[in-house]
């Protein structure tokens, strides 16, 4: 299976004041094609300097960090903002989306950056995410006509439009009810199982971590556990599960 991370030894240090902050002290993992790797920690326990990493918006200080083959140490700012762009899908917490920007348009917009795309084919392309997220019939909505689940929705569309290696999840569904955040789940379950698509998914929440595959805990800048989730919950299953509930 071919590696899409590889993690060596990866260390990262901050200057605070006249205090040295060692946020990662020696991570090593890789992630597989196909993976769906759910990373853990508390609050304190380097998983936003991970996260940075990973998404090539920060580099570490020693080790080394291959993205698709790629080493990212080696490149300089330019070459890492076009990296990130082709290779990772991003999704966040708080959506991140333009609101005076329809749902189609916000899922076009990683596309801008890649003169290659014509914009025939970059409306193509977005209506093909937002349709590959169940969206399709809300592409001319604004943000605010749309609810959390379904700007989140749009949010993983827009991440999925430049046919990434990775999708990286930042607590993606950390402003979402159950109900709404077994929705995202079992989407990104289908994702990953259908479509094969890598996924990394940064949560503090473990009943999240158990729709994944692969659960890694961090503590104090070193990963703790790092293991194969054998009893894989379906989020369709607890969807299903949910009690069913009327407005009056």
């Amino acid at each position: 299976m071919k590696k899409i991370l590889e993690l060596n030894e990866i260390k990262k240090q901050f200057q605070m004041g006249t205090e040295i902050v060692r946020a990662l002290k020696g991570v090593s993992f890789d992630v597989s094609s196909g993976e769906f790797v759910t990373i853990m920690g508390s609050s304190g326990s380097g998983k936003t300097t991970l996260l940075n990493t990973l998404g090539c918006l920060d580099k570490p200080t020693e080790g080394t960090y291959l993205l698709d083959g790629v080493n990212i140490g080696k490149l300089n700012r330019n070459e890492l903002a076009k990296l990130r762009n082709e290779k990772i899908g991003f999704v966040f917490q708080a959506y991140n989306l333009l609101a005076r920007t329809t749902a189609l348009e916000n899922v076009e917009l990683p596309l801008f950056y890649n003169s290659a795309i014509s914009p025939t084919v970059r409306k193509e392309r977005a209506i093909a995410a937002l349709e590959a997220v169940k969206l399709a019939d809300r592409m001319h909505h604004m943000p605010n006509e749309l609810s959390g689940g379904q700007q989140q929705r749009v949010a993983i569309a827009r991440a999925l439009v430049n046919e990434p290696v990775m999708i990286l999840a930042d607590e993606a569904t950390g402003n979402l009810d159950s109900r709404t955040s077994y929705e995202i789940m079992a989407l990104m379950q289908e994702l990953n199982q259908v479509q094969g698509k890598t996924i990394v998914f940064v949560t503090h929440e473990p009943d999240i971590a158990a729709f994944s595959s692969r659960t890694i805990i961090l503590k104090d800048g070193r990963v703790v556990k790092d293991s194969y989730n054998e009893n894989r919950r379906s989020a369709r299953d607890m969807l299903a599960a949910l009690p069913v509930t009327e407005d009056y």
